[in-house]
């Protein structure tokens, strides 16, 4: 029933925005702080980004950016949030592939992500890693395919959401290498941690940011990385594709506003990120935790999110998922 709920306030709050007034002027942008909405839980690789870029943007444009965590239903009711918020440039929301795997994914949403916000910036690059416990009895993904076929059903494999690249990556590994695993959604990787590090699920496809830390300290086994080929920040950790011929899913993050905001301050937010991805401490700081910085016009971030979205759109179809 609560979900219910925050479904129809989400719908409501919808409606309500299209029919508001026009929005606020660029001249000034921003004179206030601008609220940076997350849809996973504190501690995950978003949150980690977010509060990594949040901060250089806080001192940099001369207002604070607040980062705020609506975790839930994979991202979705984060993006609904901001679907329905002002369009005068001070709500923002961190956006993924989750968002991109949403419209075809959730059948009910209140919503549409492409039609009701536009893109601001591409801000990073980066892989999903395979991650297992540390006792867990296989050490290549090979040896973990093996393992899987001869326990069919016994595996449970955690997810920061349902309909997350954490969530689809783990899916379509498991079409391609023709095994059987329990998915386990949770409000966010960061709160899945703690069961996987203890064995009561046994896989999961995080973000790099996420996942790094733990597998470097020892905490978890990472087998492989889910992009094409070898990731430049983990050279030792093969791709996955070396085991699973032609599988890849490449993440990507950004930032979206809500449908209707004015050009000008779109422009504004899109140079502020930029210079951010520019400065070298800044790539310091994201190649330290497994990103690349990838700044684009919103345009170009908008192509980006169409050809994903049609992209996850055969992958759902053919794993013939669907949420309600």
């Amino acid at each position: 029933m609560r979900g219910l709920l925050a479904w129809c306030t989400l719908g409501l709050g919808w409606a309500i925005a299209a029919l508001g007034g026009p929005p606020a002027l660029a001249q000034g942008y921003p004179s206030r702080p601008i609220h940076f909405i997350v849809g996973f839980a504190a501690g995950g690789p978003n949150d980690i980004v977010a509060r990594i870029l949040g901060d250089w943007l806080s001192n940099h444009m001369g207002q604070q950016w607040v980062i705020e965590n609506r975790a839930g239903s994979g991202g979705m009711l984060a993006a609904g949030y901001v679907a329905a918020a002002a369009p005068d440039g001070y709500t923002v929301m961190f956006v993924a592939p989750n968002n991109a795997i949403g419209e075809s994914l959730y059948k009910k949403l209140p919503f549409n992500f492409r039609r009701d916000t536009v893109p601001v910036a591409s801000t990073l690059k980066l892989a999903n890693l395979m991650v297992v416990p540390p006792d867990f009895p296989a050490n290549t993904v090979a040896e973990f395919i093996d393992y899987a076929r001869k326990n069919p059903g016994k595996l449970n494999m955690a997810s920061s959401g349902n309909g997350t690249s954490v969530h689809m990556s783990g899916e379509l590994f498991k079409l391609m290498a023709k095994i059987d695993m329990t998915h386990v959604p949770y409000r966010g990787s960061a709160v899945a941690m703690p069961d996987l590090m203890s064995g009561k699920v046994h896989v999961m496809f995080d973000n790099l940011p996420g996942s790094i830390t733990f597998a470097r300290s020892g905490k978890l086994k990472a087998l492989g990385v889910t992009t094409a080929q070898r990731w430049p920040q983990t050279p030792d950790i093969p791709a996955i594709s070396e085991t699973l011929p032609g599988y890849e899913a490449s993440i990507w993050y950004g930032i979206s506003a809500p449908k209707g905001t004015p050009p000008e301050i779109v422009a504004i937010l899109n140079k502020a990120v930029n210079a951010a991805l520019a400065d070298p401490k800044m790539i310091a700081k994201f190649q330290e935790i497994g990103a690349e910085p990838a700044p684009m016009t919103p345009e170009q971030f908008g192509k980006l999110i169409d050809d994903e979205t049609e992209k996850w759109r055969k992958v759902v179809e053919f794993a013939n998922i669907s949420i309600e």
